[in-house]
C-alpha cells in the first residue's frame, strides 16, 4: 500500500478513476484527476476507447506520466457498436442498452483492478457496482458526485423521506417539472441498484467527493451529509483548463472581438440536450427581438442532423446579419465565457456550464430543460448570479419573455446586480483556491490507511 504523505503534503497513492460514459461526467472526473496528480497521486482514468479518444486531447503534456488512460471494453452487442460506447450522439432509445453493456463489463473492470492493483477506486454514482468489484479485491472505494449538493440533497430527500418537504424553499420544481420527474423516476426505477451502503464493509463512514465548494453550497453540503450518512467532501468547482491556441476558433473569436464589452450573449444547451423545433423558433425570435449580439450553438441529435437554415425561421440569418453567429458544431465555450465582449450566457444549467460561468464571472440566463437543471437554475438565482426565463404552465417558453430577459441582463441595471454578486463569489472562491482539494486529498489518504489497517 503506497499511502504515504510526502514532505509537501502530497501522496504517492495510485487511483483508478471510473466515470460514467458521458462527457458531462468525464470532464469533472478529469478535472479532479489533474488536481490529484498535482498532489502526487498516480491516476488511471478508465473509460471506453471512444471516450478516451477525445479525452486524451484535454490532458496537458505535464500530466503525461501521472494520468494514464485505461481502456475498458464493453461486450459487443449488435445494436451497440463501439462508436456508441458513449452517451455523446447516442440515440435516446439505446440509453438503457448502454447502461446494461457497462454493467456487463464487470469482469473486464475486475481484470483491470487485478492488473493495476491500485490503492483506491473513485467511481461514479451511476455505477454503484464498481464499489463492490473494488471491495472484492480489498481495494477501498469512494464515489465522486458530478452534480451539486443542492440538487443531490433535493433528490435524496425525495427518495429517503417521501412526503417530507425539502427544507430550503428556494430549490423547488414547478408542477410540470414534478410530473416529468415522476415519469422519469418510474421509468428508471427498474435500472436502479439497491444502495444500502450507509457504512462501508469495515464500518467506516463512506466518503462522497463532490464537484462543488462550500462557498456556493455550504448548507446543502451539510444537509446532504446529514441525510445520507456520507462524509461529503467538496473538491472545488469543475472547470477545465482554458485552451486558447485552437486555430479553428480564430474567426469566431475575432468576430467576438469586434463587439463592445459585455454586449454579447452566448447561447448553448450543452452536449446532450436539444431544442424541439418549437423551442428553437422561440429562441431564434427571442434573440432577434432582443436586438442584442449573440453566438448561438444550435446543434441537432446525431442521426437527426438538419440544414441549419431550414431549421431556423425563414430569413432569420439574413435579418440578423453581423449581429449574430449561429453554429451547428461545438464552440470554444471557455474562450467565449472568458472574452470581455461576453455579457451573458443562456444556458440549460448543466452543473459544469453553471460552474464555468461563475468562474468567468458571466451572468446566467437560465433555461433549464431536464433532470438536475431546474434545481441548478434555482440555486444560481438564489445566489443572485442568474435570472430564469419563465415558462408557462405547460412548460413552454415564449419569445417575448426570452427577449425581455436578455435585454434585462445585457443592457439594463439587472446586469450590474448580477455582476456584483458574481464578483463577490469569485473573490471568495479565489481566496480558498486549492484548500478544499488539499483537504480532500488528505481525506483520501486517511481513508486508505484506515481501510487497509
Amino acid at each position: 500500500m503506497g499511502a504515504q504523505v510526502t514532505e509537501h503534503g502530497t501522496s504517492n497513492l495510485s487511483v483508478v478513476m471510473f466515470p460514467w460514459l458521458a462527457y458531462g461526467h468525464i470532464s469533472p472526473f478529469l478535472n479532479v484527476a489533474k488536481k490529484l496528480a498535482d498532489r502526487g497521486f498516480l491516476i488511471y482514468l478508465c473509460s471506453t476507447p471512444i471516450n478516451l479518444k477525445s479525452t486524451i486531447k484535454k490532458i496537458p503534456e505535464k500530466y503525461a506520466d501521472s494520468i494514464q488512460l485505461i481502456e475498458l471494453h464493453l461486450p459487443e452487442l449488435p445494436e451497440l457498436p463501439p462508436h456508441y460506447h458513449t452517451t455523446n450522439g447516442l440515440p435516446p432509445h439505446l440509453n438503457h442498452t448502454l447502461k446494461k453493456a457497462l454493467k456487463m463489463s464487470k469482469p473486464n473492470f475486475s481484470k483491470i483492478l487485478e492488473n493495476l492493483k491500485p490503492d483506491l477506486v473513485i467511481y461514479d454514482i451511476m455505477q454503484q457496482w464498481a464499489e463492490r468489484v473494488a471491495n472484492e479485491h480489498n481495494i477501498p472505494a469512494v464515489r465522486l458526485l458530478t452534480f451539486g449538493a443542492a440538487v443531490f440533497s433535493y433528490f435524496f430527500n425525495l427518495v429517503k423521506k417521501p412526503g417530507v418537504e425539502f427544507p430550503f424553499p428556494d430549490i423547488y420544481l414547478s408542477k410540470i417539472e414534478q410530473v416529468k420527474l415522476g415519469e422519469m423516476m418510474a421509468k428508471s426505477a427498474k435500472d436502479q441498484e439497491p444502495d444500502d451502503d450507509d457504512q462501508t464493509a469495515d464500518g467506516t463512514t463512506p466518503i462522497a467527493l463532490m464537484c462543488t465548494s462550500r462557498i456556493i453550497e455550504a448548507k446543502y453540503i451539510d444537509f446532504l451529509s446529514e441525510l445520507s450518512n456520507w462524509k461529503v467532501v467538496p473538491v472545488g468547482p469543475p472547470v477545465q483548463d482554458l485552451i486558447t491556441n485552437d486555430a479553428d476558433d480564430m474567426e469566431l473569436i475575432e468576430w467576438l472581438g469586434t463587439k463592445d464589452e459585455n454586449s454579447t450573449v452566448f447561447v448553448s444547451f450543452g452536449s446532450e440536450y436539444f431544442l424541439s423545433k418549437e423551442d428553437m423558433e422561440e429562441v431564434a425570435c427571442g434573440l432577434e427581438l432582443s436586438k442584442v449580439n449573440f453566438i448561438w450553438v444550435a446543434r441537432f441529435p446525431k442521426g437527426d442532423e438538419q440544414n441549419l437554415e431550414d431549421a431556423l425561421p425563414k430569413g432569420f440569418l439574413e435579418r440578423i446579419g453581423e449581429r449574430g453567429r449561429v453554429l451547428d458544431k461545438f464552440a470554444p465555450q471557455l474562450r467565449i465565457l472568458n472574452h470581455t465582449s461576453t455579457g451573458g450566457f443562456i444556458s440549460h444549467c448543466g452543473w459544469n456550464s453553471v460552474m464555468e460561468s461563475i468562474h468567468f464571472g458571466v451572468p446566467i440566463i437560465a433555461m433549464p430543460m431536464h433532470l438536475d437543471q431546474p434545481m441548478n437554475a434555482r440555486l444560481i438565482v438564489e445566489l443572485g448570479v442568474a435570472v430564469e426565463i419563465v415558462r408557462d404552465d405547460d412548460g413552454k417558453i415564449h419569445r417575448g419573455e426570452i427577449a425581455e430577459t436578455i435585454k434585462n441582463v445585457i443592457t439594463e441595471k439587472t446586469r450590474e446586480n448580477l455582476r456584483t454578486k458574481m464578483r463577490g463569489i469569485n473573490k471568495n472562491l479565489n481566496c480558498i483556491r486549492g484548500e478544499e482539494m488539499d483537504a480532500a486529498a488528505q481525506e483520501l489518504i486517511q481513508f486508505c490507511k484506515i481501510s487497509t489497517n
